[in-house]
């Protein structure tokens, strides 16, 4: 079985979770030929290490706090915050809080 993802026009809720962070899923909430957003749930310690991305992407703090590493400095996303990357660019994230992310990429055409 498939996982559902947004049809156009359709409205996403990516609202905190609030009490439901912990019992939530990573999951793909848009996924086309040229784009994909992902809700990623990051617990506290969660580590996810050093990779690269096949597009530009934006990843933008719903909640928590997240250890973000790229371009030679780790910095603190914290809810309302966003940090865009360009295509290739080495990245690695850990859960300083539990927290989820919105993750955007842009993907090249093909």
């Amino acid at each position: 079985m498939s996982i559902p993802h947004a049809n156009p026009g359709e409205i996403v809720n990516v609202r905190s979770l609030g009490a439901a962070l912990a019992t939530t899923a990573t999951r793909t909430l848009v996924k086309t030929k040229t784009i994909e957003v992902i809700r990623m749930v990051v617990p506290a310690g969660k580590e996810i290490p050093t990779h690269k991305a096949k597009g530009d992407i934006t990843v933008q703090c719903l909640e928590g706090k997240i250890a973000f590493t790229a371009c030679g400095k780790t910095h603190e996303l914290e809810a309302g915050q966003l940090l865009y990357l360009p295509t290739g660019e080495p990245h690695s994230l850990r859960g300083i809080e539990n927290g989820s992310l919105l993750l955007t990429i842009v993907l090249p055409s093909q």
